[in-house]
């Protein structure tokens, strides 16, 4: 196993997001001994996009939203999250990085 180097002290957030933009963290932390925590209270931070769909595709989401009985943003939202769960998933069983 190589040697981890030490992570540096830092004087400010903005600084060590700075570092961690350029370093590669398995220089710094040894990831075999990573464990899974979760954060029951952590709030979800939501941020509003504008994005150009087809009409025939909102209206789509709009009937399998309508089905569930739930907004069809919801869908979108539902549709999105399961595409990005079955994509990391995939990759991993290929041995690719996420």
């Amino acid at each position: 196993m190589k040697k981890l180097r030490q992570i540096p002290k830092f004087k400010s957030e903005d600084e060590e997001r700075e570092f961690w933009s350029k370093a590669d963290s398995v220089e710094y932390l040894d990831w075999s001994k990573a464990k899974s925590v979760k954060f029951p209270n952590l709030k979800i931070t939501n941020r509003t996009i504008s994005i150009r769909l087809p009409e025939s595709l909102i209206d789509g989401i709009k009937v399998l939203a309508n089905r569930q009985d739930i907004p069809y943003q919801s869908m979108l939202k539902i549709l999105l999250a399961e595409k990005v769960r079955e994509e990391f998933s995939q990759n991993l069983k290929k041995g690719k990085a996420a």
